[in-house]
This record gives C-alpha cells, structure tokens and sequence, in this order.
C-alpha cells in the first residue's frame, strides 16, 4: 500500500449540536476527536435542560487511526463516571422523595400499638362471679349494685364499683345478652324476673346501630341487616305474650325511626300469620288433617302434615313451622278474650 495512503488523516464524524427546540443546528458542529480531547471542557445548558460540552480552544488537527483510539480511551471514562453520577443523584433523589403511603399519625400508632384494657374493677367481678361477667355475659338484676355492696363491703369502692357496671351493660357482649330475652340472674347465677319488652327492644336497636357504624353506609347491608331486625322485633314481640297494641303501647319511643321500623316488623308479622291460619284452615279441612285428628299422636300428626305439603308441593318443614304459628296464635287470641 502506498506510504501516502497510510498518513492520510481520516476525518472524524461530525456531532450535531441541538438547539433549544431540540433539533440539530447545523451552524454549530462538533467533532468527536474534538469532544473526547477536551473531556474537562465547560458545559453550557440549554433550556430544556440538555448539557452540552462547548470546547474553548480551537479543534486539533485529526488524529492518525491510533492516536483517535487512545484518545477515545478517557472520553470514555468521562462518560462512565458522569453516568455513575447520574444514577447515584437519581437513587439519592427517590431515597429523599416522599413515601406515597401516608404515615399514621403518633396518636394512631399509639392507640395500634395498646392494646385495649379491661377495668381493674371488672377483672375483679370475673373472679367472683365467673358465671356472670365470665366468658359468657348474663343478664344482670335490677339492684345488682347494692347486692355486690352488701356481699363485699370493703371490697369496692362505690364510684369504681358503679363506673365499672356502667361499662360492663354498655358493652355490645351484654346488649347481645339482654336482646335475646329471657332472664335476668342475680349473683348466685340463679334466673329470677324477666326482661322487659322495652329493655330488649332497646337492646335490639342499640346492637344494630352499632352494626350499621362498623358496615358504613351500603345499601345491600343496610337493607340486609334492617331484614334482620325486622325479624327479631317480631321474635321479641311473640315472646313477650301481649297483644300486638298492647306491646306497641308499651315500648313505643320518642325515636320515630324506631318506631318506625317496629311498625314494619309488626306488619310483616300480622301478613304471615294471616298466610299460616289460611293454610291451617286448609289443613284442617283436608282429608289427612282428618285422618291425624283421630290417631291424637305426634308421628300422625306429622305424616298428615308431609302428606298435605307433598298435596300442594311444598316444603314439608315449613308447612309444619307455619301451623305451629297459626295454633300458637290462636290459643293466644283465645287467651286474650277470655
């Protein structure tokens, strides 16, 4: 190969400069043996933000093809180590950025963190009266407090002891209790007068109250839990053994939503039972109903009733469940008049 081939310079290629829209500006070029010469050149900024290196000094003449190589060698360095910045100053800048999830606050922490503790006072009752304000609440007598007073005089304090048996009946455990009705016990866990109806109807509301607090505001479970109540009211009623105006009478309220949905509950309960009294009149006039009267046995009595509900094609249970509650209404309706 000739001698003047090998000392031709080759003419490095040539880098464009960006201007501020981006876009390359063929006034200004940079040459590459130019920009990786001059690594510590100072950069200028454009104003959407690009650094640009701008050499100070006049370009060199080109380098021959081993001079161009070694000089390629610190550029390279240079950018390494710019690249090496850029990515600490990016993991400094998300460790220093602001966590997307809200931090509770220190009384929120505070309240997470202790745990909720029972009064000196109740811990104290457990003990004596396990089968009281043990694991399993019961509804308390009326005058409690004077019996504990009486039972353990020096004991209990009468402000601790009070303050302690207000939080005990408040408590959802011992609503739930009272609003299954029933009895009310007195220390020795013996049942002695009954619930009132007004006491278990409050009971009733004030747990699903509650309930309708902790759900929040959705329409399937407010009308699935205003279901349930409705159902309960009726249970409530039918055991307390009065009249349907008599009941009303007594535990009627200043609370008209309540009221509101007693009345509810109570006509739900005056259109079934109209439904059961049909289908014991269609029971009793049935030819089966006339087979059963005659036996007077319990396994007669319920092949006649399978054998009308399998007649009209209905559920065997449920027919039985509906002529209990027709008979049970009729002997209170007869109690009542005479």
């Amino acid at each position: 190969m000739p001698e003047q081939e090998l000392h031709t310079p080759i003419a490095p290629p040539s880098l464009p400069v960006h201007n501020v829209a981006g876009m390359p500006d063929p006034a200004q070029t940079i040459t590459v043996a130019t920009a990786l010469a001059a690594p510590d050149a100072p950069e200028t900024r454009s104003d959407a933000g690009a650094q640009i290196p701008m050499p100070q000094t006049a370009a060199p003449q080109a380098a021959a093809p081993g001079e161009e190589a070694a000089a390629q060698r610190p550029g390279r360095a240079h950018r390494r180590r710019r690249k090496s910045a850029g990515r600490t100053e990016a993991t400094e800048a998300q460790a220093q950025a602001p966590s997307s999830t809200p931090a509770p606050a220190p009384g929120q922490q505070a309240a997470a963190r202790a745990p909720r503790r029972t009064h000196p006072v109740l811990e104290q009752l457990a003990a004596l009266y396990p089968q009281l304000f043990g694991a399993v609440f019961r509804p308390l007598k009326r005058g409690i407090f004077q019996d504990l007073i009486a039972a353990h005089p020096d004991a209990f304090e009468r402000a601790a002891l009070k303050e302690a048996l207000g939080l005990h009946t408040r408590s959802t455990r011992y609503l739930h209790s009272v609003a299954a009705g029933g009895k009310r016990y007195d220390l020795a866990g013996q049942p002695g007068e009954d619930l009132t109806p007004e006491h278990v109807l409050h009971a009733l509301l004030e747990v699903h109250r509650r309930r309708q607090a902790r759900t929040g505001a959705d329409a399937a479970a407010t009308a699935d839990a205003q279901a349930q109540l409705r159902r309960r009211m009726v249970a409530a009623f039918e055991a307390s053994g009065l009249t349907r105006e008599a009941y009303t009478e007594r535990v009627r309220s200043r609370d008209e939503a309540a009221n509101a949905l007693l009345e509810e509950a109570l006509a739900e309960w005056a259109a079934r039972n109209a439904k059961d009294e049909a289908l014991l009149r269609a029971f009793e006039a049935s030819s089966t109903s006339q087979g059963s009267a005659e036996a007077h046995t319990p396994e007669t009595q319920r092949s006649a009733e399978a054998q009308f509900a399998a007649m009209y094609g209905l559920e065997p249970r449920s027919v039985t469940q509906a002529l209990v509650r027709a008979r049970r209404a009729r002997r209170q309706a007869g109690t009542v008049s005479g």
